[in-house]
């Protein structure tokens, strides 16, 4: 069998060479999953744009918006997924458990770090009654970053599940294609807090 027959997709092929048919129908399978998770995003970012400007004399953009948690968050959410890329080409290239490991420790500290600093900043809009039911604005606000956090702890539970398989098993071919399932998800979570960091805090405060 020829190199390009083994490599059919060289850009997210992770080394795995048992079914590689099944593991793309899966891949693709996740693909559809995540393109309705954008669709879901997306309508939450719409409702978001509709209520920007209905405070109802609450807290507005300037009161929920402390910049530098942000940049905090922003740092350690693409921290996270600096390490979890590494983890995915020392999987490729070197296949070592311990090493892979390594860097998802390093991905799920930096996503954990995050939650931590999201859930204070939540702590603090209690404390200055930016609650929910208070205005259409922070209903809004509440729904689009507490959906985008509730993905990213969903992804640390998966991180942890596909440790423990790596321990139980080894990077066998099924683990390599679930830690590239995995990658898409958590880059895509990336993707949606940019939006999210430029759209709702910069934005806000412009």
């Amino acid at each position: 069998m020829s190199q390009v027959e083994q490599n059919v997709h060289p850009g997210m092929n992770l080394g795995y060479s048992g079914d590689t048919k099944h593991a793309e129908v899966n891949v693709f399978g996740f693909w559809l999953f995540l393109m309705s998770d954008l669709v879901t995003f997306g309508i939450v970012f719409a409702v978001f744009g509709t209520m920007t400007g209905a405070t109802a004399g609450g807290p507005g953009p300037e009161e929920v918006t402390n910049l530098h948690s942000i940049a905090l968050q922003t740092a350690l959410l693409l921290g996270s997924s600096f390490g979890f890329s590494w983890a995915s080409l020392s999987m490729k290239y070197h296949d070592e458990r311990w090493r892979t490991l390594g860097w998802l420790a390093i991905a799920a500290t930096s996503a954990l770090g995050f939650l931590v600093i999201e859930f204070i900043d939540f702590l603090h809009w209690i404390e200055i009654g930016a609650v929910p039911q208070r205005s259409g604005y922070l209903s809004a606000l509440w729904a689009l970053v507490g959906l985008h956090g509730l993905h990213v702890t969903a992804g640390l539970l998966w991180m942890g599940t596909i440790t423990a398989q790596i321990l139980r098993f080894g990077l066998t071919d099924k683990v390599k294609s679930r830690v590239t399932r995995m990658g898409l998800y958590w880059h895509f979570l990336d993707v949606v807090w940019v939006g999210i960091f430029s759209m709702v805090f910069l934005a806000g405060v412009a």
